[in-house]
């Protein structure tokens, strides 16, 4: 029996995210190729919901299966047929149980297809009815959330605000996107379709992926960037002429824009692996950014004399909780320890590049993380051990500012990915 290009795909892509520890984002990219366009929606909304429910529906599987241990690749099929039943009204149950059947036979498990028809059969008639030990356990089954990631969260922002932040993060974001080059009537007529960002210039939201944004997209007319991702690049100043060095650039969004909104600037970046270096200079040319692109060990050190920029950027590797809604997959990659591991991580990083910036310059660090360790411990640290840097409020709206001066964007509040903004001066 056939399957469903849409479920195959989805189903690879899952079982790859889970072995690989691979970003669906990546993923999603390079399977589009391979199905029409109506199966890649529906691949993308099973990828997606799958893996925003998947504490829910491995909870629901444990009850339906008593507790049997499962295969991956059956559990696998399980979750996909399951959250098709709970949240896909126009999906027929009969289609997603039959080709999840078929799915667990492709993937040379088929003594089990006989128990997973049963299982599927059995919740499209009624789903168990779960049962929580606490709050926090609510919240983290229903919300697929890890609970040490909520613990953490509640201890910063209170329970309700974790709440809020937890659902915010299994909600589609909306895409945002700036322009690239002349305003064509195309662009006009997308521009047209959007709205424009009351917080950040010249960024446009949409609610959802259209022909015509692809279209765009591939061409290298239209950039597809979050709004807080581009308030990084808009808190970097220069003078026209100016040096600007982006640290830890790929894949590019940030380098392109900083180059776009300074004008005439000298630019170099750099990142560590050769695919993303190789990313990176990709996205220059397609942005039309003539950058110096340079692969590094930005933790270790900098091939550049001291004071070589008049601005740099340090976008740091992080943990990434504050981008979940886009990459929904990265709470089941984290563990505690992670946090601490980073932030070490971040912290020679930051000194390494604070060495690049002449004095009177600009050095604007940033993190796509909600961890306080990735943040402000990260800033307060560095002003300590470096008193020639001070300091300075970055430009950002003034909602986003902090108490202690920096800058921070929530999914729950802002409606955007989850940034902290810092930026110093060179004195």
């Amino acid at each position: 029996m056939s399957i469903s290009p849409a479920r195959t795909a989805a189903f690879d892509i899952l079982l790859r995210i889970e072995r690989e520890r691979a970003f669906s984002s990546v993923l999603l990219a390079l399977y589009a190729p391979r199905v029409s366009p109506a199966d890649r929606a529906l691949c993308h909304e099973i990828v997606l919901g799958t893996l925003r429910r998947q504490i829910k529906l491995d909870r629901m599987i444990s009850a339906l299966a008593a507790g049997r241990k499962l295969d991956s690749e059956v559990r696998l099929a399980l979750r996909l047929a399951l959250f098709q039943v709970l949240s896909l009204d126009k999906v027929p149950h009969r289609a997603a149980i039959n080709d999840s059947v078929e799915l667990v036979k492709r993937a040379r498990k088929a003594s089990a297809s006989g128990f997973v028809n049963a299982i599927l059969r059995r919740a499209a008639r009624e789903l168990p009815e779960l049962e929580y030990t606490d709050e926090l356990d609510r919240i983290s089954v229903e919300t697929s959330h890890p609970r040490w990631l909520l613990e953490k969260w509640a201890t910063l922002i209170g329970m309700d605000s974790t709440a809020d932040l937890a659902e915010s993060n299994n909600q589609a974001p909306r895409l945002a996107f700036r322009v690239i080059g002349p305003i064509t009537p195309d662009v006009d007529r997308l521009i047209g379709a959007s709205e424009p960002s009351s917080s950040v210039s010249a960024c446009y939201l949409l609610d959802r992926y259209t022909p015509l944004v692809r279209q765009l997209a591939d061409e290298g007319r239209i950039y597809i960037q979050d709004e807080a991702s581009q308030m990084v690049a808009h808190a970097v100043k220069l003078s026209p002429g100016g040096s600007f060095l982006d640290v830890c650039a790929a894949p590019g969004g940030k380098t392109g824009l900083v180059a776009a909104l300074n004008g005439p600037v000298r630019v170099t970046a750099g990142d560590l692996h050769p695919s993303r270096v190789r990313l990176l200079r990709e996205n220059c040319q397609k942005q039309g950014v003539d950058a110096a692109v340079l692969r590094y060990d930005a933790a270790a050190s900098l091939p550049f004399e001291p004071g070589s920029f008049d601005a740099v950027l340090v976008d740091a590797p992080c943990t990434g909780t504050g981008t979940i809604r886009h990459n929904p997959e990265i709470r089941y990659f984290l563990n505690p320890g992670d946090v601490a591991e980073l932030s070490a991580k971040q912290r020679r990083i930051l000194a390494e590049a604070s060495k690049a910036v002449r004095k009177g310059g600009s050095l604007v660090y940033s993190t796509c993380s909600l961890e306080p360790e990735e943040g402000e411990q990260i800033v307060s640290e560095f002003l300590s051990d470096d008193p020639s840097f001070r300091n300075a409020r970055p430009d950002v709206p003034e909602a986003f500012l902090t108490g202690e001066g920096h800058a921070r964007t929530w999914p729950q509040r802002d409606g955007m990915d989850g940034f902290f903004i810092a930026s110093f001066v060179k004195v």
